[in-house]
């Protein structure tokens, strides 16, 4: 499987891209998967001439290939006015509209204030729900404080194991796993579990005792193009 991180920070060192390292190890600890990084920093100059000429330079074109063809993705931004940088909402500007349906993404983000960790929940998952992403439900906030300090490892841990959970359960589907479970344990009739299958497995339907169940997860990782 493959891992894109996707990271805003503008400084060097960067904590927005040790955040994004901490978090790809942590998902990689969970499921193996080769990483590719896209620091937007390097591609800042070739994001602004697309968006005047309409064509990606080769590196752009590089990293959106990464990050659409990725099983799973990683997205750490700096809080710039109470919102993602301009960089990184405009390399997400420059992707197809339909790039990151279905694909399993973990929001996290750094700061100088505890005071704009809601920037997760007003800026991040609206925008990539708008994107028809599936976030991840723990979004992962780093203030100059936290670094160090207790309760940012576990924070990390459990987003990573969200995303390494939802990109093992994209994998199944591809692959043709499926689960099989009693009609009357699950309280569902045949012909809701048609309705809520996907559609590579419509018909997959047994018997009227016995039907096939996809995972939530799965059912979603099956809305990607």
């Amino acid at each position: 499987m493959k891992l894109a991180v996707v990271s805003a920070g503008l400084s060097v060192p960067s904590s927005t891209r040790l955040l994004a390292d901490r978090l790809a190890a942590a998902t990689v600890h969970g499921t193996p998967a080769e990483v590719e990084v896209v620091e937007l920093r390097d591609l800042a100059v070739e994001i602004a001439h697309h968006f005047t000429n309409g064509f990606p330079g080769r590196a752009l074109s590089t990293a959106i290939e990464a990050v659409t063809s990725a099983d799973g993705l990683i997205v750490v931004t700096p809080v710039f006015s109470a919102s993602y940088s301009g960089l990184f909402k405009s390399f997400f500007d420059v992707l197809d509209k339909d790039a990151l349906a279905g694909k399993p993404v973990l929001i996290a983000a750094t700061g100088g204030s505890s005071r704009h960790s809601l920037v997760m929940e007003h800026a991040l998952r609206p925008l990539f729900a708008y994107l028809r992403a599936v976030v991840v439900p723990t979004a992962v906030y780093a203030a100059s404080e936290d670094w160090g300090a207790e309760g940012l490892a576990e924070r990390i841990d459990r987003a990573a194991g969200e995303l390494a959970g939802l990109m093992t359960g994209a994998a199944a589907v591809r692959g043709g796993d499926v689960a099989v479970v009693d009609v009357k344990a699950a309280a569902v009739d045949t012909d809701t579990a048609a309705a809520i299958a996907p559609r590579s497995l419509k018909g997959a339907v047994a018997s009227a005792d016995r039907f096939t169940v996809v995972p939530f997860e799965q059912q979603l990782a099956a809305l990607r193009p």
